[in-house]
Order: C-alpha cells, then structure tokens, then sequence
C-alpha cells in the first residue's frame, strides 16, 4: 500500500511540475511577443528601408565600397578596439552617406540605421547611435536575410550595440537586380 501511495504522489509531483512549467513557458512566450503597436512600425520601417536603399547616394557608396573592398586590413578585432574619435571610425560617421542616414534615423521609433557593402563591411552609420559593434557583420541575420529580401527578426531582443529592446529588420541595397548591400536597422519595442 505506501509503494502504490508513494508512485501516486510522485505522479501527481511530476504533473503539477508539468503543469507549472506549462504556465511559466506560456508567460515567457507572450512576454516575447511583439505587440501590434511595434509590429506596425515593423512594417513601417521595413517599407522605408527598401526606398532608403533605393536612394542613389546608398547605392553609390555600397557600389564604392565593394570596388575598394572596405577599410583595408580592418575586422572586428581591430574595430573593437578603436574609439568613436578614430579618423577610421569618423570617416564611416561623416561621409555623405552617414548624413543622409542621420536624417532617416532622427524617428524616435528606430534605435540605429547602418549601410553594409556585398560582404558586410560597414559603409555608413549615424553617429546618433554611437559605434556599431560589428565592422563585419557576415554571419548575422539581419546581413544574411537582408540580402535575400526585406526582413525582420521575429522576435523582441537587447540590440547588440545598444541594450534597448528592439526587432532587428534589413533590406537589401539593389543595384542592376543584384543585392550589393544591406540597410540595417532595429525598431524599438520598448
């Protein structure tokens, strides 16, 4: 009689924890969930990234960049331990296509907007975010997605460069039908 008491409250043991992390994970996933505010400007955003990429002076200076191939000899290492006063990192803040991103970027609804060349070399960035903590982003989704077609993350995250929940979303930069590049960018969902 105790075995068959003791395999009953077992049994029971092991379906309330069933059951309890049923309702945790259940709470984890909508927590996760992207609100239909954010999921708006979501799609906002992705809209405006494929015109910005369309935008004759990103075309240009991704074109530019995959002919000189990036900033010779840098990578992530190397850009890692250079300060936002760096002429290397000044150039990429303050070239006529960072200016122009600047602008996009001044929506309270984006956290940061950046242009990668073919390889995911960083062309451009507004300096509004600060320093982006990837000069190769290659084998990141939003570069890897983004060249495919317009894209968003499908779930809510800390933005690797600046800790704020954000969904990360891309679109390709098109030259000739051919993707030469990547708009970056990350909506709020805070």
């Amino acid at each position: 009689m105790k075995g068959s008491n003791l395999l009953h409250n077992m049994s029971k043991a092991v379906l309330s924890l069933f059951f309890w992390a049923a309702v945790f994970s259940a709470g984890i996933s909508r927590a996760e969930q992207i609100a239909p505010a954010v999921q708006a400007n979501i799609d906002q955003y992705k809209k405006s990234l494929v015109e910005w990429a369309a935008n004759p002076l990103i075309v240009n200076a991704a074109k530019m960049s995959n002919s000189r191939g990036g900033i010779t000899a840098m990578s992530n290492s190397k850009w890692d331990q250079l300060n936002e006063n760096d002429p290397a990192v000044v150039k990429l803040s303050q070239n006529t296509a960072a200016k122009q991103i600047a602008k996009w970027e001044e929506s309270k609804a984006i956290e940061k907007l950046n242009l990668r060349d073919e390889k995911a070399n960083l062309v451009a960035f507004s300096s509004h975010s600060g320093k982006p903590l990837l000069y190769n982003n290659a084998s990141r989704p939003p570069f890897q997605s983004g060249l495919k077609g317009a894209w968003a993350a499908n779930e809510v995250k800390p933005d690797p460069t600046t800790q704020k929940k954000t969904v990360q979303i891309s679109a390709p930069v098109m030259d000739g039908g051919k993707a030469i590049g990547v708009l970056h960018s990350a909506v709020l969902a805070e």
